[in-house]
């Protein structure tokens, strides 16, 4: 009885030892990915009332936890009897990601029409404000499920050749850590300006070292938000222009001497603005907008 019980912790010890090392090399194949996907959700998770940011937060949280939950079991499926759909999901998310990041560069670059702003404003009522928080909530939701996806599947593809068990543990780690990691840095970044706030208010002295670090978190944030704007439009396009080089057979780099990454870049945007001009020449086809 206890060799037998030995024997058993001698085996989780082994699979424990085995998930530790394939779990290192899986974090570092999706480390640029989980890199893509701070600078998007963070850019995406900014931008509402200070009181309001970490409920938001919260709430994108949970969704990316119940993407996880969504994906990891469909993806093992997939994997074992239906690989090919795999590669087929991750070309249709592509698209999605390479559309949304040709249209933040078309909307920077092209004028848009002003609203017209009526002369008796009223106040915005909460309603409204709590419906636009759902809209963005959503939108990040989605882009989230289609990075989730990817971050899942180049997890996935490191482990092949392990036991179903490893797979199943290595995998769930690294899903686990695409959101708890990703979502608490960017709460840290969206809650900059109320640290420095704090840090002003911690003493009545004037000019202390407490007061010159609080300004500066207090004024970096913005620039920390448009940066990550801009970081996590590049990012979209990097993501999806990689879906789809490492994917499509056709579309690997063919020039020896151009970088993969500004190669795929270029990928990402192309299709992206073939997506987008068919959006638009659809919206005005079928709905006249």
């Amino acid at each position: 009885m206890a060799s037998g019980f030995f024997a058993v912790l001698d085996d989780v010890a082994t699979l424990l030892d085995d998930v530790a090392t394939m779990g290192k090399i899986a974090t570092k194949k999706t480390a640029g990915i989980l890199g893509d996907d701070l600078a998007v959700n963070a850019e995406k998770a900014s931008g509402f009332v200070s009181k309001r940011e970490l409920p938001v937060l919260w709430a994108i949280t949970k969704g990316s936890l119940l993407n996880k939950l969504i994906i990891l079991p469909i993806a093992f499926l997939l994997s074992a009897f239906a690989p090919w759909a795999v590669t087929l999901i991750l070309v249709l998310g592509g698209l999605y990601l390479a559309y949304e990041g040709a249209e933040k560069i078309y909307e920077f670059f092209v004028p848009h029409e002003k609203a017209h702003i009526p002369s008796n404003l009223q106040p915005i009522q909460k309603s409204d404000i709590l419906a636009m928080e759902k809209t963005k909530i959503k939108s990040a939701i989605v882009t989230d499920f289609i990075l989730s996806i990817e971050i899942v599947i180049i997890a996935l593809g490191t482990v092949l050749s392990e036991p179903l068990t490893t797979q199943i543990l290595v995998v769930s780690f690294i899903a686990l850590l695409a959101t708890v990691g990703v979502y608490g840095l960017v709460a840290l970044i969206v809650r900059m300006d109320e640290f420095g706030a704090r840090l002003i208010r911690l003493n009545g002295e004037d000019n202390s070292i407490s007061d010159k670090i609080g300004r500066f978190f207090v004024n970096a944030l913005p620039w920390v938000i448009k940066s990550l704007s801009v970081i996590g439009t590049i990012a979209l396009l990097l993501v999806s222009g990689g879906i789809f080089v490492h994917n499509l057979e056709f579309l690997h780099n063919p020039f020896a001497w151009l970088p993969d990454l500004i190669y795929e870049f270029g990928v990402g945007l192309l299709a992206g603005l073939v997506v987008l001009v068919l959006a638009k020449g659809g919206k005005k086809l079928f709905l006249g907008k």
